[in-house]
């Protein structure tokens, strides 16, 4: 890591654990022998000390015994606008993470901490951005909900379900919706929207420092449905898995741009794949009438739930549920002790034939049975996830007579 400006790398590091001032001093002496290291361990210091010092680099600790980290950053954001500010959070507190962006840090690092990833997060933060708005006002924009849409195997029609609820989304809302294609082993997305692959998210990973709106929209490929998607590189494009906090980035910036971001999540279910499911409000997972399916149906959400996510969190749809000989709703839902929330009914040759086109069940001309149950789910999102605000506006809408017809109210006997 060179210097700045031919002056040593001034770093602040703000923390009560002494362990932590090792892990960074450690990792700073292995990046580069030119740098200062200052370590405040009461956080009532932090803001005079870092204008005495006026860092290039000030490092947030979670966890500050009381004190409230997320206040300190936009202090220090708003006291020291040439500092870049990173976040130390414990690996399984991604919300807080997530929350440290919006306050203005320009990124995180997992911790423990690990040098590689430390003096990485380092070279990407001293890049600064040519433009950036103020916390606050981001925060203000930040509105967007999360559904990751996932399956315990293959073939389970994840993908169909995934694209045409964002679409359906669409046409429900008039709101921008984003479509992420995150099965890197093989990616679908593409080919079942007719979409040219020239830009993947491999075009925003080397340039994390410097998202802003129009970085992030001109990665995104325009669908004609009105859907903005942003694409998985062919599996060969893919050297390593996408490290978590990259994906926490990302997703960052996509809620902050879009009120909608749909994720087609593929399999192995490994630490990428947690970043978006960690980030997800509602996590969808598309299961098939048959044993097998079943199995892994009930693996996977013993891994959802160890993972420590919420019943109320994780919706299961029956997919194909009029498959001929499947098992019935009732007895999986006895076998898995879990509701299903939705039920697709089976159409097979109308899935292979929307995506054999690239041209989605929910554009294809027709209202059928499958196409109304995909609109059901949506309207079933929005209802559940739409700030209340927005519903009551709605709703008044509704009494003046507005064609637009929005918010359906939540029924007594509903889940």
């Amino acid at each position: 890591m060179d210097p700045i400006g031919g002056e040593p790398l001034r770093v602040l590091l703000i923390s009560t654990d002494e362990r932590t001032r090792d892990e960074v001093a450690e990792a700073l002496t292995a990046g580069t022998a030119d740098h200062r290291l200052y370590w405040v361990s009461q956080a009532s210091n932090a803001l005079s000390r870092a204008q005495d010092v006026v860092p290039h680099l000030v490092l947030v600790d979670h966890g500050l015994e009381g004190e409230d980290e997320l206040a300190i950053i936009r202090q220090l954001v708003r006291s020291v606008p040439t500092a870049s500010v990173l976040a130390l959070v414990e690996w399984d507190a991604m919300t807080r993470a997530s929350q440290a962006v919006l306050a203005g840090a320009r990124g995180f690092v997992m911790k423990p901490l690990q040098t590689s990833d430390l003096l990485t997060a380092i070279k990407q933060v001293m890049v600064k951005p040519t433009a950036t708005a103020e916390p606050e006002e981001r925060a203000r924009e930040v509105r967007g909900r999360a559904v990751v849409f996932c399956a315990p195997k293959g073939g389970t029609g994840c993908t169909t379900l995934a694209l045409n609820t964002a679409i359906a989304l669409h046409q429900r809302t008039r709101e921008p919706v984003a479509l992420v294609d995150a099965d890197y082993a093989a990616p679908a997305l593409d080919v079942a929207l007719n979409l040219p692959a020239d830009r993947t998210i491999n075009d925003l990973l080397p340039r994390l420092s410097q998202l802003d709106d129009d970085l992030v929209s001109g990665v995104m490929v325009s669908h004609v449905s009105g859907v903005q998607v942003l694409l998985a590189p062919p599996p060969e494009g893919v050297a390593s898995p996408i490290p978590l906090q990259q994906v926490q980035q990302i997703m960052v910036a996509l809620k902050r741009i879009y009120p909608w971001v749909l994720v087609d999540l593929g399999l192995p279910m490994d630490e990428t794949a947690y970043a978006f499911l960690d980030d997800a409000d509602r996590i969808v997972m598309s299961v098939l009438p048959e044993m097998v399916g079943l199995r892994n149906t009930r693996l996977m959400l013993s891994q959802l739930h160890g993972r420590g996510y919420p019943d109320e969190r994780v919706w299961l749809v029956l997919n194909r549920s009029s498959l001929p000989g499947g098992v019935s709703r009732k007895s999986i839902e006895e076998r898995l002790g879990v509701d299903i929330r939705n039920e697709i009914p089976d159409d097979q040759a109308l899935a292979t034939h929307a995506v054999n086109r690239g041209v989605p069940i929910m554009m294809g001309g027709t209202r059928g049975a499958v196409a109304k149950a995909m609109a059901k789910l949506a309207e079933e999102l929005v209802r559940d996830l739409r700030p209340r605000a927005l519903r009551s506006e709605e709703a008044g809408a509704d009494e003046g007579g507005s064609l637009l017809r929005r918010l359906i109210p939540r029924r007594s006997d509903e889940r």
